[in-house]
């Protein structure tokens, strides 16, 4: 573990700490740190950074630009002023804070914990016959923590976010499980859904209620119920049998009517209300949120709500609502962080049943799914389905063994996974799912200029929507302004996950990909007039992935003469090799004229090198 000022970096567990407590941050830019933090105090450039963590992938400069970004923003660095990584501008950069090797605290919890959190997951678990949550034992720990605060008749109020699939649904069946099993509480819970909570007024609250008169306890809820809050239940009927349908006018309900009776209902047991979705709710039922965490009398009753970090109107109730309480102590948030490399290992025993895994499945696992226990779960099936993992043997010797090498893997999203994503996509507009579509054929970062020179649009007007999405979609964000040649700036974006790119790349046409990467090269050639040779190989790539060979043969001569000039030899011999091993898809009577100088160029590169080597042998046989 290598400590730098108050940060601690766990390379076992891939994970980083700061004051000992566990720090969210996505595999990619915690690769660029340690990189950083294992080479400190002298110059890394970004060609060392590209090669060392983007082995034999070509990626564009301005995503290391986009991942210091970030960085800087986790450390609290200032980069006029830099404690921690200083810019070498056009060179790379410097890790200048001082590095110590130190020994991990394994039982060492965050600094803000309870003392009800002092004892360890799987105690916890093991008390109250939960079934194991990977990855989470924190903040279980946290919960069971509010849980025993209800037990001195404070309310509690607590909000736990996360991404879609990142596991918010199986903390709270872990916690509902304990309880459950103990005995200690009543549990009411109910769903928000999308397309219903903007109809219907306080639809995951009937749902808890439904639920909660269905319950052992529902005869004492019902009763209650009727003498305080009447208009909850259905007219006509026993308190016991059934609630009021949701049609029931909403002017009927009084929410203190009904905060009244949750409170009474709380007063032999502790009562937790769970509301799962919450991104999704209607605003009434946020108002009873708000009313039940204000209410100042002693109350053994908890809000337990789920959210989805999600951009859209439908959240703008929910985040004042929820920055409010927060300024004024009335309740906690729980944020879900990707799983470190460990837990996703635990993850893959756990599903496959066995200890040893097959070599590089975790990592290869970790990396595609970043940490997302959802992604996780439908890489594995993937591969399952794909054959790359089998099982052999039989009986009790029954072991999951890998089939093939993982890098042979074909690009591709789990089925599943793809569906999930698309559903998410065709919510937009066609205009706005052509701009990520364009913006997913460079890389997880693309500026706004390629994708205006790709839809043939304006780049100010295409700039500005792109930030219209990036505040309404959690999947885009804008990362940061690149300086064009012009003088003129550009902004660009970051998918937060690989994942949505692959899906929003596949479900172009080829032809219409095709149109879109040359349009983006042309537009570099014109932003680097007289220049071009700088930006060669990225035009290269754009013609490669159109299928024109020929530019693209010609751009990739241009880099390589580039980085001779830079006595770079061997990315020159690389380059030439490359531009014609893509002329070997046309018919050698239409190869151009470039060939022969391509094969020119490169013998004399290949001469410099032997040269070189030779050179190199001479010095080692005279040491």
């Amino acid at each position: 573990m290598k400590q730098f000022g108050p940060f601690r970096l766990d390379t076992v567990n891939q994970c980083l700490l700061h004051n000992g407590v566990p720090v969210a941050l996505p595999p990619k830019p915690f690769a660029v740190l340690r990189y950083l933090v294992e080479n400190p105090g002298r110059l890394i450039t970004h060609d060392e950074l590209l090669d060392a963590l983007w082995p034999e992938t070509y990626v564009q400069p301005q995503v290391l630009r986009t991942y210091m970004l970030e960085l800087r923003k986790l450390l609290g660095d200032d980069a006029s002023h830099p404690s921690f990584i200083q810019t070498l501008p056009k060179r790379g950069y410097c890790f200048v804070a001082q590095v110590v090797e130190c020994t991990a605290a394994p039982n060492k919890r965050p600094a803000s914990s309870t003392p009800q959190q002092a004892h360890s997951p799987s105690r916890a678990a093991s008390t109250f016959g939960a079934p194991s949550i990977i990855g989470r034992e924190d903040e279980l720990a946290l919960l069971t923590a509010q849980l025993q605060a209800l037990t001195r008749g404070e309310r509690r109020v607590v909000f736990v976010a996360g991404e879609a699939g990142i596991g918010k649904t199986a903390l709270v069946d872990a916690f509902c499980h304990q309880i459950a099993s103990s005995g200690e509480a009543i549990i009411a819970r109910g769903q928000c859904i999308q397309g219903i909570g903007g109809k219907e007024e306080y639809y995951p609250v009937m749902e808890a209620l439904s639920r909660l008169c269905a319950s052992p306890f529902g005869e004492t809820a019902g009763r209650i119920l009727t003498r305080i809050a009447p208009a909850w239940l259905a007219s006509g009927h026993e308190p016991e049998n059934a609630l009021a349908s949701n049609s029931q006018p909403a002017r009927e309900r009084g929410l203190g009517d009904l905060c009244a009776a949750l409170e009474e209902l709380s007063a032999d047991s502790p009562l937790i209300l769970i509301f799962e979705d919450l991104d999704w709710a209607d605003d009434s039922t946020l108002n009873l949120i708000s009313a039940l965490a204000r209410r100042r009398a002693p109350a053994s009753l908890m809000v337990l709500a789920t959210y989805r970090f999600r951009k859209s109107t439908t959240e703008h109730s929910l985040k004042p609502l929820k920055q409010d309480l927060l300024m004024r102590r009335l309740c906690i948030e729980i944020q879900l962080a990707p799983l470190a490399r460990k837990s996703v290992t635990d993850l893959l025993r756990r599903e496959l049943h066995q200890e040893i895994l097959p070599e590089g499945l975790d990592a290869f696992v970790h990396q595609r799914s970043e940490g997302n226990p959802l992604f996780v779960i439908a890489t594995l099936h993937h591969l399952i389905a794909l054959r790359f993992l089998v099982r052999q043997g039989a009986d009790t010797a029954v072991r999951w063994e890998r089939r093939a090498p993982l890098h042979e893997v074909e690009a591709g999203v789990p089925d599943a996974l793809a569906q999930m994503i698309e559903l998410e996509i065709e919510r937009l507009t066609p205009a706005e799912q052509h701009m990520l579509e364009a913006g997913s054929l460079l890389n997880v970062a693309f500026p706004a200029w390629a994708v205006a020179a790709a839809l043939e649009k304006d780049s100010t007007e295409i700039e500005e929507a792109l930030d219209d999405l990036a505040r309404r979609l959690y999947f885009v964000e804008r990362a940061g302004e690149d300086e064009l040649p012009d003088g003129t700036r550009s902004a660009f974006y970051v998918f937060a996950h690989g994942l949505y790119r692959e899906v929003l790349v596949q479900r172009q046409p080829e032809a219409r990909r095709a149109r879109r990467h040359i349009r983006m090269a042309d537009c570099l050639g014109r932003l680097f007039a007289g220049r071009e040779s700088s930006v060669a190989r990225e035009m290269a790539m754009h013609y490669e992935a159109a299928g024109d060979w020929s530019r693209a043969a010609t751009a990739l001569h241009a880099a390589a003469r580039h980085a001779q000039n830079r006595r770079a030899d061997r990315d020159a011999a690389e380059l030439l090799e490359h531009a014609l091993y893509l002329l070997e898809n046309l018919n050698p009577v239409n190869h151009p004229p470039i060939a022969r100088d391509l094969c020119s160029d490169l013998a004399v590169v290949r001469r410099l090198l032997a040269q070189d080597s030779l050179f190199e042998e001479s010095l080692s046989g005279k040491a």
